[in-house]
């Protein structure tokens, strides 16, 4: 494990416990364990998110957690960014991702109540190993269709994840995610779900 490894993590505040483990190597085979133990895991978890059961997905998160989804921004090839420094629409550890969660369980989570009706579409799923073999880097892209209401239109969310999870007493938890959204401007009403 390298503690030194530069990731979106290390850049950020919440992010300084978060793993620095990052991959090697050319992604996994399509039949490797590995690589369906990290996809099963995510279709699990995109079960979860379309039904709603926070609580349940906060219990597959690792105590370090670093979940985040820097701002994209529009830039010229040369400018070798497409990411706003040190801006994000998420940055969270499993303190502040509990305390969303906490309040979805309270008569005051307005934007989601009445509840969003969301799917969650996951692909292009890649998994790549790590020098520590209790941990996996996955790569992944989601499409969220989210419809509030009877009026609004249905909304839609592109994106692409670089997951790392992490074997914890025989259970895979997921220690950092990164979302980089594909839209520089968020069309969706609100962020009040998670990705």
């Amino acid at each position: 494990m390298s503690a030194a490894a530069d990731t979106d993590s290390s850049r950020s505040r919440l992010g300084t416990n978060a793993s620095r483990v990052e991959r090697t190597g050319t992604s996994l085979e399509f039949g490797d364990e590995r690589h369906l133990l990290a996809h099963k895991w995510l279709v699990d978890e995109t079960y979860l998110f379309d039904a709603q059961a926070y609580s349940d997905w906060l219990e597959l998160l690792a105590e370090d957690i670093h979940y985040l989804m820097p701002v994209r921004v529009t830039t010229a090839l040369a400018a070798g960014y497409d990411t706003a420094p040190g801006m994000a629409h998420f940055d969270e550890d499993k303190y502040s991702l509990s305390r969303r969660v906490a309040r979805f369980l309270t008569e005051h989570a307005w934007t989601e109540d009445p509840p969003s009706r969301l799917r969650h579409h996951l692909s292009n799923v890649r998994t790549f190993a790590t020098v520590d073999p209790e941990h996996l880097v996955v790569e992944s892209a989601t499409l969220l269709f989210r419809s509030r209401g009877d009026v609004r239109e249905g909304a839609f969310l592109s994106a692409g994840r670089e997951d790392l999870l992490r074997c914890e007493d025989g259970q895979w938890r997921l220690a950092r995610r990164t979302i980089h959204v594909d839209d520089s401007v968020i069309r969706m009403q609100n962020l009040a779900v998670f990705l």
